[in-house]
């Protein structure tokens, strides 16, 4: 375990450690702080009614980013391939995310129903935009000396962009999909809270209200480890993908 690592350890169990002591020396009420060891002990006894939820709430994170590439790889090439078409966009790309999600959760509710349709709906939404600028712009780094090199030796673009424009910008459309993936949960639960009949979101809305904030903060534990897994996910498959990443031009 490297240094870095050991260090993060550490400061994980020193909060957890105080958060402990101080549930149990201020004799704080199960029903509005539990203490982190009732916390992990519901997380596992309650796993029987925590999966099926989870299972929900992870297929909608993964079918939202299923939509959210499909829609950002060829957003951000033909942006990039058109300037007049980047131009045009971009307004309505920083308008998507200048709207409250919670604004717009009601209304794919309506649209799409009480399903799992608004759910992954509502994560494509907040996924697909660090995606298609962290994408834009690593096409956009591409060093110029390579660009006039492949012009020279005749590549048109398509091919430049295969050979040359893509491979330079997977670093970028990677840090973009990490940063998409660690919000996605964002999106299905507040889908999820608006209106849902199953998932982590519904099953925190059903808890709270019956004040078992035990099985609340067990849902977060769940949603916690979905998003960590999504992290570590993108950072082996980016490893795959980029052998050349540590390669200075």
């Amino acid at each position: 375990m490297s240094r870095a690592n050991l260090l993060a350890m550490m400061l994980l169990l020193l909060l957890l450690g105080l958060w402990e002591t101080g549930c149990r020396i201020f004799e704080v009420p199960v029903f509005i702080l539990p203490p982190p060891s009732a916390i992990l002990s519901t997380a596992v006894t309650k796993a029987p009614l925590i999966l099926p939820h989870a299972l929900t709430t992870g297929l909608e994170i993964v079918c939202g980013i299923g939509l959210a590439l499909v829609v950002a790889i060829p957003l951000a090439t033909g942006m990039f391939a058109w300037d007049w078409l980047e131009k045009a966009l971009s307004p309505f790309l920083v308008a998507s995310q200048a709207i409250p999600v919670f604004a717009l959760a009601p209304l794919l509710v309506v649209w799409l129903g009480y399903g799992v349709a608004s759910k992954i709906f509502m994560a494509s939404i907040i996924i697909f935009f660090p995606i298609t600028v962290s994408l834009l712009e690593g096409f956009k780094g591409c060093d110029r000396e390579f660009r006039v090199l492949f012009r020279l030796m005749g590549a048109g673009f398509w091919q430049t962009m295969r050979l040359l424009y893509w491979p330079w910008a997977l670093p970028n459309f990677f840090a973009g999909l990490r940063v998409g993936v660690t919000v996605a949960t964002i999106g299905a639960v507040i889908g999820e809270w608006v209106g849902a009949q199953r998932g982590l979101g519904y099953l925190m809305i059903q808890a709270n209200a019956r004040l078992k904030v035990d099985l609340v903060f067990a849902a977060i534990l769940w949603l916690s480890v979905m998003g960590l897994l999504l992290w570590f996910g993108v950072g082996w498959l980016e490893k795959r993908s980029i052998p050349y990443k540590e390669f200075k031009f």
